[in-house]
């Protein structure tokens, strides 16, 4: 599937109260929080769609207090992946 364009109007870009050369930036991380709160984008997705390394992703999401999408069912996962190296 080919890459997606989302246009947005001049003056909706002129009203954000971003500075203007971090505009591209800040709604790719908003758009890639959104999603990920919604459970539409994975973490790892998320943090791609952001522009963030996973480290930086999981910051943004502690200051912002996003919720974790983490299950128990993923941890008793991670804990026998973890014990089977």
């Amino acid at each position: 599937m080919p890459d997606k364009t989302i246009t947005i109007p001049q003056e909706i870009v002129s009203a954000l109260r971003l500075p203007p050369d971090g505009v591209e930036s800040a709604l790719h991380q908003e758009l890639a929080i959104a999603l990920y709160m919604r459970g539409i984008l994975s973490s790892g997705k998320a943090a791609t769609l952001a522009g963030l390394k996973r480290w930086q992703w999981e910051e943004l999401l502690g200051v912002r207090k996003v919720p974790r999408h983490y299950t128990e069912e993923d941890l008793h996962v991670d804990i026998a992946y973890g014990s089977s190296e």
